[in-house]
């Protein structure tokens, strides 16, 4: 069953309350993690960093709004704990090895790293001394970029899955490529999964079908919410029927379908299934033609209609009325 991450990443807008009220909601949609990003501003970035998206007026440059952004120690411990009580993991994105510092006296039991970060070997370093698995998003690599850096993990024997990802905000259906999942799988026979910015529930539902082991999707309480990822993201609303949706297909795939058997439906193919009648009134002596026949519910009143080649040419020994079921004894 695949392992579900609601991403609150930026829509807290660096409001502790909000977090945390992100947390209750999307615990009540059955997520198996929430997930923040942690940013400190001057680890990670510089004056020189620009706004991939320019969306904020309170802000002089994107360093200002990480630095806005930031979370203290011990209201990083008060989200974990939040999740804690409300049943879902905790799982955040760290920037800089100060993030994971962060994070390791905070307390998590894996890291998810950004398409961004897949090349940053020196932040992968800091994660594998940890000895916790990692969750790689591809977004921006190519598979060239990413043979090094599965290497560089696997020479650490560091576990980790890969997520297919489109770096676009929102991804349009064109880009989804969901089919480089079952490439992943093949060349790196990891557990693989999709990570979304689409903002539909289409998106991870298919992916889910194509076998994603690990979905990963933004969350906003509306859209029309300020910051960057907004647009992308799924509404609470929206989360709640991905996860019943994508628990489903689970369930369903956990229990195949045999058609090698169709014992069960015994009795639904008495009723649904149909006899032999003719569909007119007919006399002794005539001959049987293909018009002279139609098929009647329910099954077990007359010959099959699955046997109808059978009838036909036969001569009738007794006279029928319309409608009447067509029975063996009839037939000289």
């Amino acid at each position: 069953m695949a392992f579900l991450i609601a991403e609150v990443g930026q829509a807290h807008d660096g409001s502790l309350g909000l977090a945390l009220s992100y947390i209750d909601a999307l615990a009540e949609t059955g997520v198996d993690a929430v997930k923040f990003q942690v940013h400190i501003a001057d680890a990670e970035s510089s004056i020189h960093e620009p706004f991939r998206v320019k969306f904020s007026q309170q802000d002089k440059s994107r360093f200002n709004y990480w630095k806005r952004m930031g979370f203290s120690l011990d209201q990083w411990k008060l989200i974990k704990t939040r999740c804690n009580e409300r049943g879902v993991e905790f799982l955040a994105s760290p920037f800089s090895n100060a993030a994971v510092d962060l994070l390791e006296e905070v307390g998590v039991k894996q890291y998810k790293i950004g398409s961004g970060e897949v090349n940053n070997f020196l932040l992968l370093e800091k994660i594998a001394r940890t000895g916790k698995p990692i969750i790689l998003s591809s977004g921006m690599s190519s598979f060239s970029e990413l043979d090094k850096t599965v290497e560089f993990l696997k020479r650490r024997e560091i576990e980790f899955s890969i997520l297919q990802c489109t770096t676009a905000y929102p991804t349009s259906p064109e880009n989804y490529g969901l089919n480089v999942m079952g490439e992943l799988k093949d060349r790196y026979n990891v557990a693989v999964g999709y990570s979304d910015h689409s903002a539909g529930i289409e998106t991870c539902i298919a992916a889910t079908a194509l076998g994603a082991e690990i979905l990963e999707f933004h969350a906003v309480f509306d859209r029309r919410s300020f910051g960057p990822d907004a647009k992308s993201s799924l509404e609470i609303d929206e989360i709640s029927q991905l996860v019943k949706s994508v628990r489903n297909i689970a369930l369903a795939q956990e229990n195949p379908g045999n058609k090698e058997d169709n014992s069960a439906f015994k009795d639904l193919k008495n009723i649904f299934e149909k006899s032999l009648a003719v569909n007119k009134d007919l006399s002794v002596g005539h001959i049987l033609k293909f018009n002279d026949l139609e098929a009647k519910k329910p099954k077990g009143f007359g010959i099959p209609a699955s046997e109808f080649e059978k009838v036909i040419g036969k001569e009738l020994k007794q006279s029928l009325k319309q409608w009447d079921f067509l029975k063996g004894e009839n037939l000289g």
